[in-house]
């Protein structure tokens, strides 16, 4: 017995050195007519390195399976893309097919093409630290700040590289060493982990905390406020929801309080909506100029949330707290570049000018009804069962996202595809395999698979791409390979 399964185990052995010796050579897959217009267009080194990772990876499958050994082309098809992917810059740009409007993992926000313009002509020289004017060293920090004024009716406004860093710049500037009161209910964790109690310490401020998760009341914060106390924070929980026996006070009862024991109140709305979502059958979001209105001496918010803009964190309130702000040594760590300000100001002009349902992208998906997005589901459809893709139109629904409007979705209307060859028995197989090909396309898609079916929603799809969507996906899924 003993004997037969050495006797196995040896002719396994054998097969998977033979399959290991029949991979085709460096030399022959580097003269592969496959590799021609790489071997035109991209440096030798770079080639020999992408055949060698293909050659590698094959080597490893052929050693841990029993699979066929790629043919002589493939192998050079493979070298090619890898090739090119190599040479390529990593950051690329996807089709967001999803369905969730601001998706943090494609980079939230998509800009307008306004900011996109005004990114490309401040890319060389600029004035950013430049007095026209006076023909002399100018400032950064006056960049934005005029049409912030505008936009929220700040008195003055600082931009830092996201909220996170708006939130430590402020308490390491105004209550470093001092007590920031805060709900425990708004001691929220915001994306990558990072939490408001970690941030605080590391501003130096220290967190007092009152009430309790679900309900806290005015007279919590003002048995908690001692002779060292420096602000008043209120946060929004931008990524979640408490729901039922809750109670909290309005910012207007916090800034009473505060205006009454000479304290600073903060207020870290998050998402920076400029505009009432109520608008649009969604859940209200605090409005930075309802804040403002409210009483709040500093307002903390996102750029590359509901504003629709660049990622960057907005500071807006009184002159004097900014002042301050600007002169803190976390400020120059903390600043943002030419390109971020620019975007910034091209998309909030949109909302000075009154056109940002219309030209800022998250704004314009957020607001585009559900009968609009059948006629598209429909057409999208029609046109790939035309090139053979089984395929239909069904009701579903699209998420806000990052980290805003928790819960909340609109209708839509998508486009399901079942892939091609499945069986009953295999879908969830099949479907699954799809997404990778379509994230490997030459502009990537990135879908949603459910219940076998992959599910593509044209609120998210930017006009410029649908031809690209289509093409792409009918070649993938006609592909007889």
């Amino acid at each position: 017995m003993a004997s037969q399964n050495d006797d196995t185990q040896e002719q396994a052995e054998a097969n998977r050195a033979g399959r290991l010796r029949s991979i085709p050579s460096a030399v022959r897959v580097l003269a592969h007519p496959a590799l021609a217009d790489a071997r035109a267009e991209l440096p030798h080194a770079v080639i020999m390195a992408a055949v060698r990772a293909e050659s590698g990876r094959l080597r490893v499958a052929l050693t841990s399976d029993n699979g066929p050994v790629p043919d002589l082309a493939d192998l050079a098809r493979r070298a090619a893309v890898t090739a090119w992917l190599m040479s390529s810059p990593s950051l690329r740009p996807v089709i967001n097919a999803t369905g969730v409007i601001i998706h943090t993992n494609l980079g939230r926000a998509p800009l307008s093409r306004s900011a996109i313009e005004a990114i490309s002509k401040v890319a060389a020289y600029s004035n950013l630290e430049y007095d026209l004017e006076a023909g002399e060293r100018g400032s950064r920090y006056t960049h934005a700040v005029e049409v912030l004024r505008r936009v929220t009716g700040c008195e003055d406004a600082l931009v830092v590289n996201n909220n996170a860093a708006a939130l430590v710049l402020t308490l390491s500037s105004l209550a470093s060493g001092r007590e920031a009161i805060v709900s425990r209910g708004q001691l929220v964790e915001i994306g990558g982990g990072f939490r408001i109690p970690e941030i605080m310490r590391q501003s130096g401020a220290r967190l007092v905390e009152v009430g309790t998760t679900n309900r806290t009341y005015i007279a919590d914060y003002a048995n908690a406020i001692t002779g060292d106390t420096a602000i008043l924070l209120r946060v929004h929980a931008s990524n979640f929801r408490v729901v039922g026996f809750t109670a909290s006070p309005d910012l207007s009862e916090i800034a009473a309080l505060a205006r009454s024991q000479d304290l600073l109140l903060i207020d870290d709305v998050g998402s920076g909506a400029l505009l009432d979502t109520r608008r649009y059958g969604l859940a209200p979001e605090p409005l930075v100029q309802a804040s403002l209105e409210a009483g709040a001496d500093l307002v903390l918010f996102s750029g590359d949330k509901l504003l629709g803009g660049p990622q960057c964190g907005i500071i807006a309130g009184k002159s004097e707290h900014i002042a301050r702000l600007r002169k803190h040594p976390l400020a120059r760590a903390l600043r943002v570049d030419k390109l971020i300000l620019a975007a910034l100001e091209a998309t909030l002009l949109h909302y000075l000018k009154g056109e940002a349902e219309r030209e800022i992208p998250i704004w314009r998906m957020i607001a585009t009804p559900a009968e609009e997005l059948k006629t598209k589901a429909t057409e999208w459809a029609q046109r790939l069962t035309e090139q053979g893709v089984d395929c239909q139109v069904m009701q579903g629904e699209s998420a806000i996202g990052g980290g805003s409007l928790p819960g909340e979705t609109l209708p839509t209307w998508l486009v399901g595809i079942t892939p091609p060859n499945s069986q009953a028995s295999n879908s969830e197989q099949s479907a699954g395999h799809l997404p990778s090909l379509l994230r490997h396309a030459p502009t990537p898609i990135i879908a949603r698979v459910d219940r076998g079916t992959l599910l593509l929603d044209p609120r998210t799809v930017l006009p410029p791409e649908e031809e690209t969507l289509l093409s792409q996906l009918a070649t993938i899924l006609t592909c007889k390979t």
